[in-house]
Order: structure tokens, then C-alpha cells, then sequence
């Protein structure tokens, strides 16, 4: 497969992906919103969004001060911001269209249909929108976008390079969700444990669709290290960190084969794998749950840069 037409898929799945993550991260802030005691935290729950999701920067020279209505602008409909649930979906829609002939009728009419009615969307008026109903929106386009990918495509090259790009953005996605409700939400020390610091684990449960299946999981009360221990190394989990690790490894491992030649984002993939496969909660709570998923995050990014290099780049490797 040309490079260019790998580059192409393999950022579709990541632009959907990422719309998703913005819809979600939507969702967490509204959520919290709603709490009396919410926004008395490191940051408000506002603003933790745009530096979780590493935008404040951007932002801020935008608009200035965190208001609830400017976030949910610049994360849903600002086409300034690249990373918009607006932006991402056009620029899905705009690789697609480029490698059509790559895709199947009914992966492309999903990718088309989102962007039309993404564009219905921007001209109804603002007043007439809730939030819940634009991440609604998000999601349910993201779901039938993936369907139409595992029920209609070849499982060959072009379906390994989407799903290497689903693989790192939810990996990705997953660390900087967490880091909102860890790092900056939760006002001081001593909640931890507390009513609050309980509430604030439910809503990204809830945000992350992963509620039901937490409870199916281990039952009983929501602790920090059961969700910690879901999120981050139970393989049943599908948006954990284990998970989108091995399916990393999977992808690589077949483009390896496929392609007859190791790279270094294999060999990194499977030390990640292993890594996470032989952690324990315990570990991850003693290095600091915040470190720990910074670091994640920086491990996702090399790994993102190994695999444009052996197979994006155009350049043998």
C-alpha cells in the first residue's frame, strides 16, 4: 500500500476517534458541572478540560478566561481549533474522500453522512442545542462509523493502519480522560475518598460509556483503584490502556508479516504490552497516578512517531 494512502486511513481513525474524546470530554465538564460543590478545585472543571485535552494554550488566545459557553464552542464547532469534534470530522470526511476507492460504500456513507449533518448542525442556532445532544450526536456518528469498518472491510493492510490509528488515539484519550478527574478536579487532598472524589469517578465512568460494565466487572463501591485498575490494565475493558495496547501489538504484528520486516514501533509496542501486562495497581499508585499517565501519554506519542516513520513517511525503515 502507498504510504499516502495509509497516512489517509490511518488519520481517519484518529480524527473520529479524537471527535469522540471531545464529545466525551464535554460530557465530564457538563456532569461535574451540575455538582454544588464542583469548580473549588486546582482548576474549574472547565478549564481542566482545554489542559487535559492540551489546549488551553490555544484557547486562551482566543478567547481568554474559561466561560462554560466559549469551551463548548471551541471544543464542539471552532474550526480554528484542529481538534474540534467539527474539525475532526471534516477532516476524516476529507481523507476518505481522498482514498475512496480504499473504502467500502458503507464505510464512506457513514464519514458522509456525519459531515452533512455536522454542517446542519452549524446552522442551527446556538440557543437551540444542548450539549448532551451534540456528544450524543458524537458518539452514536463515531459507533456507526466503526461498524460499517469491522462489518464491511477487507482485514487486510488498509484495515491495520485505521485500527493503529483507533489504537493510539484511544490510548491517548484514555490517559488525558483519567488526568481531568485525578490531577485537577478534585479540590484537595483530603476528598480523596470522599463523597465527591466517589461522584467525580462515577461521571467519567458515565462519560466514558463505561459505567454498566465497570459494575458487571467488580461490583460493589467505586474506589479509585478499581477504576484505575479498569481503565488502565483490565484487557475486558475496551477503552483501557492494556487493551489498546495489544491492539496496537495486533496491527503491527500483521503489517509485520505482511509486509516481512520488523520496526521499532513493534518492538516498543510489545514492551509497552509487557510493561502493562506485568503491572499492578499498586505500582501505578506508588509512582503517582498523574505521572504514571503523563507518561503513558508521552509513550503514545513515540509510538504514534515510530509508526509514521516505518510506514507513513514514505521512507523505507
Amino acid at each position: 500500500m502507498l504510504s499516502r494512502t495509509a497516512e489517509n486511513l490511518f488519520w481517519i481513525a484518529r480524527y473520529m476517534e479524537r471527535a469522540e474524546f471531545m464529545a466525551r470530554l464535554l460530557e465530564v465538564g457538563a456532569r461535574i458541572a451540575l455538582l454544588p460543590s464542583a469548580g473549588h478545585g486546582y482548576r474549574s472543571e472547565w478549564e481542566s478540560l482545554l489542559q487535559a485535552s492540551g489546549m488551553a494554550a490555544g484557547f486562551a488566545a482566543k478567547y481568554g478566561d474559561p466561560v462554560q459557553r466559549n469551551i463548548e464552542s471551541y471544543l464542539f464547532f471552532e474550526r480554528d481549533n484542529p481538534s474540534s469534534v467539527a474539525s475532526c470530522i471534516e477532516r476524516a470526511r476529507e481523507n476518505a474522500r481522498i482514498v475512496r476507492t480504499a473504502l467500502t460504500t458503507q464505510v464512506w456513507d457513514a464519514l458522509n453522512t456525519a459531515f452533512q449533518e455536522m454542517r446542519q448542525l452549524e446552522r442551527r442556532p446556538r440557543s437551540q442545542l444542548e450539549l448532551f445532544e451534540m456528544t450524543e450526536w458524537t458518539m452514536r456518528q463515531a459507533a456507526l462509523l466503526r461498524g460499517a469498518i469491522d462489518a464491511t472491510l477487507l482485514r487486510n493492510d488498509g484495515y491495520d493502519f485505521l485500527g493503529l490509528g483507533y489504537a493510539l488515539e484511544r490510548a491517548d484519550n484514555t490517559a488525558r480522560m483519567m488526568d481531568v478527574k485525578y490531577y485537577v478536579l478534585l479540590p484537595q487532598v483530603e476528598f480523596v475518598g470522599s463523597g465527591l472524589d466517589n461522584y467525580q469517578w462515577q461521571t467519567l465512568l458515565r462519560a466514558m460509556s463505561a459505567h454498566r460494565a465497570f459494575h458487571w466487572a467488580y461490583g460493589g463501591e467505586i474506589t479509585a483503584a478499581k477504576i484505575a485498575h479498569f481503565l488502565i490494565l483490565n484487557p475486558q475493558c475496551p477503552r483501557s490502556l492494556v487493551n489498546s495496547a495489544t491492539l496496537l501489538v495486533s496491527h503491527l504484528d500483521r503489517l509485520a508479516r505482511g509486509y516481512n520486516r520488523t520496526t521499532m514501533a513493534q518492538r516498543n509496542a510489545r514492551a509497552l504490552l509487557g510493561e502493562l501486562m506485568e503491572m499492578r495497581v499498586e505500582d501505578i499508585f506508588e509512582e503517582g497516578l498523574h505521572e504514571f499517565l503523563q507518561r503513558m501519554e508521552r509513550e503514545v506519542g513515540k509510538l504514534s512517531g515510530m509508526v509514521h516513520d516505518a510506514y507513513l513517511s514514505g521512507e523505507a525503515r
